[in-house]
């Protein structure tokens, strides 16, 4: 090449380049969030996922985006986390949706509703069926954005300081289960009560309240529910695939550079996908250590299961009546999960029922 072409082209390259970087560093620029979770630093899964975000969006910009995450209590309790991210005291929250359904009790199917979606179920309707598109028109009311960053899976029953036998059992129990699961349990006489994580085991081992619904196994176990009722039932009917969300103060998310977005929904994907997958992985040894340390596993009976659900419906018909919102996210809910049982009793459920079954011979 000779050297006037040369020096043209590197020229052009210069230039290329200092029009590059400023692109690059506008669309990188240094920021800095704080996060508040609803749960405490002790469970190291549902708390754990804000962790496992926040480093990977640090890691993918080089720090120049950095989330500070705040456990429950240090900035503001862990059922006032959305309030904090709609008055703009933080940037985002890390929480269950259901936390704030007397706010509008179409926040319920953020999470999980009594006989909804399992957790699969809960990821295509988000993704695919429409769900996070009609959750976040009903959201954006609250100045909220939100994206899926976790899910439990299917969760347990609860402890009960009694074993429930029928009906009659529940008839003026207290019982720390909130949102739309706390008042269909209303209905068949339980008086429920909402309460943070973190307060669960001294209201139980008080007799504040007589029986307790958190989330799982591995969690439980943590949490020490066992010591003080033994009586352990699944399934927990209320959530059949509790889904977590990163809120985000939506003015904020707005101004967001589209890498940022980008990454920011990337991020929660991971959340949502690590958070499941660890607890698959650790419930089953801590179910055994439970029932070897005493808890007594047990199905809750099916007068009580087919009891709920009929109150469930119930329900669903009235709050229905008066809202709208409510309404047209249940009536797409409900279609979507009809349509999905249709596909798991061919494949996925006769697969693992037959598993089940023979378990021990494989």
């Amino acid at each position: 090449m000779k050297r006037r072409q040369f020096l043209q082209s590197a020229g052009v390259g210069l230039a290329t380049a200092a029009v590059a970087s400023p692109a690059i560093a506008q669309s990188m620029p240094e920021t800095k969030w704080r996060l508040t979770s609803s749960f405490p630093k002790s469970l190291d899964t549902i708390y754990g996922a804000a962790e496992v975000f926040a480093k990977a969006v640090a890691e993918a910009t080089d720090n120049k985006f950095q989330i500070q995450v705040f456990a429950a209590g240090e900035i503001v309790p862990g059922l006032q986390a959305a309030d904090a991210v709609q008055n703009g005291t933080v940037e985002m929250c890390h929480t269950a949706s259901y936390y704030y359904f007397g706010k509008d009790p179409t926040f319920a199917f953020g999470t999980a509703v009594p006989f909804g979606l399992n957790s699969r179920m809960q990821n295509a309707w988000q993704y695919f069926g429409g769900g996070m598109d009609l959750m976040n028109d009903f959201y954006k009311g609250f100045n909220i954005y939100a994206i899926p960053a976790g899910n439990t899976g299917c969760q347990m029953g609860g402890w009960f300081r009694k074993e429930i036998k029928d009906l009659a059992d529940l008839k003026g129990l207290k019982m720390r289960i909130g949102g739309f699961a706390g008042n269909v349990m209303t209905k068949l006489g339980v008086v429920p009560q909402q309460i943070a994580g973190g307060e669960i085991y001294p209201a139980l081992e008080k007799g504040t309240i007589d029986a307790a619904e958190w989330v799982g196994p591995y969690d439980d176990e943590k949490l020490g529910f066992y010591k003080v009722a033994q009586n352990y039932y699944y399934p927990g009917w209320w959530e059949g695939g509790a889904m977590l969300h990163n809120f985000i103060n939506l003015e904020k998310w707005n101004a967001l550079p589209p890498a940022y977005k980008s990454l920011v929904k990337t991020a929660s994907a991971l959340a949502n996908e690590w958070m499941q997958a660890k607890y698959d992985a650790s419930n089953p040894a801590a179910l055994k250590r439970l029932v070897a340390n005493g808890a007594k596993l047990a199905p809750f009976p099916s007068s009580v299961m087919d009891a709920c659900l009929k109150a469930a419906l119930e329900l669903y018909g009235e709050v229905s009546a008066k809202n709208a919102n409510f309404k047209k996210v249940w009536e797409n809910m409900l279609a979507f999960r009809n349509d999905q049982y249709l596909w798991w009793q061919v494949a996925e459920y006769s697969y693992d029922t037959f598993l089940i079954r023979n378990r021990t011979r494989t």
